[in-house]
């Protein structure tokens, strides 16, 4: 940049700065603006979800009673960049919302008796006008209980890229994986009665594209670029809806739905055929 452009700049500084302020405060119509609306609401489903609702088209009416307990991130992964967890922290919720959609069990609540346990400490205290013979809880039949066990980051990376002359481009490819360990307990008995243990890799890709020049002595950088991860906790759900397919099919012996058997990967096909 030539100084006679910098002392232009340092010049006009003053004069523009003095005419933003001037500007009106709130340059906006008095009834405020429009917010931006983009996507619709939809669904939170994946894939995994008609084969649940699949289940729900079959007959009977004798539900066992399931209530949910802690299915907790045991996986020690902080995401330090935001300054929280890297996986959700809502599993136990979404193993309730894969079990109401298979509309094969009743849901006894178990995970968060705080409301329920105050409503009823009011009833005891004669605060309310019901009785505290009114309240009959359901005995649960299973619970289940689990935790995220597993993140495991770049199981592969691949990634490639060429510059010449500040002019260049490159891509690369993440696969991580995370995995789910659960279990159903008898309520009667406390015994153990199932358990699944399931993983998902997760796939996403970058290409990017940079000019670099020199104009005079300032260098300038032109970027270009697209990045598409496989959302991570749509993964979580993923592992969670096919777990408890799992549990509403070989546990409680409900037929399976055609195209919802578990994948196989190539490294459990060679384990199997060659177990030493």
């Amino acid at each position: 940049m030539s100084s006679k452009v910098r002392n232009l700049l340092t010049a006009l500084a003053p004069v523009v700065i003095a005419a933003l302020t001037s500007c009106t405060p709130v340059p906006y119509a008095e009834d405020g603006v429009s917010p931006l609306f983009t996507f619709p609401v939809t669904s939170n489903d994946t894939p995994y979800s008609r084969c649940l609702s699949g289940l729900s088209k079959i007959p009977g009416n004798h539900l066992p009673i399931v209530a949910v307990g802690e299915i907790a991130d045991k996986t020690g992964q902080i995401n330090y960049d935001d300054n929280g967890h890297a996986l959700s922290q809502g599993v136990s919720e979404m193993v309730m919302s894969a079990l109401f959609k298979s509309g094969k069990v009743s849901l006894a609540e178990r995970f968060d008796l705080r409301i329920p346990l105050a409503e009823l400490k009011m009833v005891q205290q004669k605060l309310t006008d019901l009785q505290p013979n009114a309240y009959k809880v359901q005995t649960s039949d299973f619970v289940v209980l689990g935790a995220l066990t597993e993140l495991n980051y770049n199981i592969v990376i691949n990634g490639l890229g060429v510059w010449v002359s500040g002019v260049g481009g490159g891509g690369r490819t993440v696969v991580i994986n995370v995995a789910l360990d659960m279990r159903v307990v008898d309520s009667k008995s406390f015994r153990v009665a199932y358990v699944t243990s399931l993983q998902k890799q997760i796939f996403g890709f970058e290409v990017e594209a940079n000019v670099f020049r020199f104009f005079g002595t300032q260098l300038v950088e032109f970027d270009a670029g697209r990045i598409q991860n496989e959302p991570l906790q749509l993964g979580v759900r993923s592992v969670v809806e096919m777990a408890v397919y799992q549990i509403m099919t070989d546990f409680l012996g409900l037929p399976k739905t055609e195209g919802c058997d578990l994948a196989e990967t190539n490294f459990q096909r060679e384990m199997r055929k060659n177990p030493k």
